[in-house]
């Protein structure tokens, strides 16, 4: 549990006092004042010690003399940057994420950060904020606390900034998406047994109560509209199919939406066209492109952001039973186009199809963005560094792929095109629901190209980056998260209404 608050005042607590120190320079500023009071010899200490300033080296001088604290942290800041060039603000959520992570290790409860750089402005130190609270999340509620475990306090962290007004604003505004990417970690951390169909679409509801208009169509009414892509992918399972209609309206009522739709699959199995065994457990994560579009949502709403936004999630779980599709079943979408189902694990694209379809036609939205953990292709071809892009207009595709640059989360443009459409061709139908190991990646994209209706359309494969990444500055859990800050940061950019 981390407290963050703000003051202008001279930094005198009794805990730990966090400085930083620029790369190969001295301590400057009010840091340059504590150490003074210290006796200590900066050259000679940092010699010894081996720091020279770059972010990640740590000074830890224990019951420093003539301060009131107990602990001195001096961090790096790195170099001084240039003037010329605008600081990435995702630097500062990195250096958020460590410093906790040092204060952590250091056990420290009591703490007072010294944040005097020129580069340190409300929007840095709302990035830094944010850090703090995104590598403090942990995911634990389902282990045994340790006998010699003791209770852990809460880290009460204050930060010395010039101007306190200004910082609470941005605090506030870039702690909105740090809830919605810590929502979205929750949704995908929670086991399959507790995070159901109902459960999943019960978490979407609950962002009413920011103001989000919510609508919740059920089996009956979605086989009413025709919707057999997503209902088949469902049939298998006990837990019943929802879809979850999320509205926030920041902007005139006139004003197209944008539009987000997310991929909701609670646990696959594969169905009929099982999985391996080894490492199915982490199909709990299939749903984490619904889980990033519910904790945007959470975040625009939270922040009152000045756009219209849907979001759209297709919540099933896929399950082989006596009534699950089968392989060679013929379907008919929602939009009128026949599938082939040649492999029940390639669900997820069913999923999306009858929801894409769905988005357009009704809400008749500027542009949609969908997100699913869609194929393992991706993670072959990109790893687990930059989710997948496949997009039907360059424009939006460079305005997703800045955000994602400013946001750290990174995508990479992949290519589309009538060679690829061609490989998902049926022989029995319009199209199949699988074209094989070749591109895989890219042939899920081209069925979902089949959907969209010449909206201004993108598709994020997060299958490499939702969960079970390498632990970063501000992620040590397994699900990521990823998609909100990327999203929230694309619409900052580019939709919102000038106030």
């Amino acid at each position: 549990m981390i407290e963050i608050e703000t003051t202008e005042a001279p930094a005198t607590g009794t805990g730990t006092l966090v400085v930083y120190a620029r790369q190969n320079e001295a301590l400057a500023g009010t840091g340059a004042a504590f150490w003074a009071t210290t006796g200590l010899d900066w050259d000679a200490v940092t010699r010894t010690a081996g720091f020279k300033g770059k972010p990640g080296n740590v000074l830890d001088i224990l019951a420093p003399t003539g301060i009131t604290a107990n602990r001195l942290l001096v961090l790096g800041a790195g170099k001084a940057p240039d003037v010329t060039l605008p600081t990435p603000m995702n630097a500062w959520t990195d250096r958020g994420g460590s410093l906790f992570g040092k204060l952590e290790a250091a056990k420290a409860t009591v703490v007072d950060v010294v944040l005097d750089m020129a580069e340190a402005t409300p929007e840095a130190i709302g990035e830094l904020a944010a850090g703090l609270r995104l590598r403090a999340y942990k995911f634990d509620r389902y282990k045994a606390k340790k006998p010699d475990e003791d209770e852990v306090a809460p880290m009460r962290i204050t930060l010395h900034v010039a101007d306190k007004a200004a910082a609470d604003l941005a605090i506030a505004d870039r702690g909105a998406v740090a809830e919605g990417t810590l929502l979205a970690r929750e949704l995908i951390n929670e086991p399959p047994n507790v995070m159901g169909t109902l459960e999943l679409a019960a978490r979407a509801e609950a962002l009413a109560e920011l103001g989000v208009e919510i609508e919740t169509l059920d089996e009956a009414q979605m086989t009413a509209l025709g919707m057999n892509a997503l209902l088949c992918v469902a049939r298998g399972s006990r837990q019943p199919p929802r879809l979850v209609i999320m509205r926030w309206n920041g902007a005139a009522a006139d004003e197209q939406p944008l539009a987000f739709v997310g991929k909701g699959v609670v646990f696959d199995t594969g169905g009929i066209s099982i999985k391996p065994g080894l490492n199915m457990e982490d199909m709990k994560g299939d749903m984490g492109g619904s889980a990033a579009v519910i904790g945007l949502m959470h975040a625009l709403a939270r922040r009152k952001a000045k756009v219209n936004a849907i979001g759209v999630v297709g919540i099933v779980e896929n399950m082989p039973d006596g009534n699950a599709v089968r392989p060679g079943d013929i379907i008919r979408a929602m939009s009128g186009t026949t599938i082939e189902i040649v492999n029940t694990d390639a669900e997820g694209r069913l999923v999306l199809a009858d929801a894409l379809w769905y988005t357009q036609d009704r809400f008749k939205p500027r542009l949609m963005v969908d997100l699913a953990t869609l194929t393992g292709a991706i993670v072959v071809a990109l790893g687990v560094d930059q989710a997948g892009l496949f997009s039907n207009r360059d424009e939006l595709a460079t305005q997703l792929l800045a955000a994602g640059i400013k946001a750290n989360e990174k995508l990479w443009h992949m290519p589309m095109g009538p060679a690829y459409a061609k490989i998902i061709e049926s022989r029995f139908a319009d199209i199949k629901n699988s074209g094989g190991r070749h591109a895989g990646s890219v042939t899920a994209a081209q069925f979902l190209a089949r959907f969209h209706n010449d909206v201004p359309w993108a598709h994020l494969d997060i299958a490499g980056v939702a969960f079970g990444n390498p632990a970063n500055e501000i992620n040590t859990s397994w699900g990521a998260g990823f998609g909100v800050a990327l999203l929230d940061r694309f619409v900052r950019d580019n939709f919102e209404t000038p106030s």
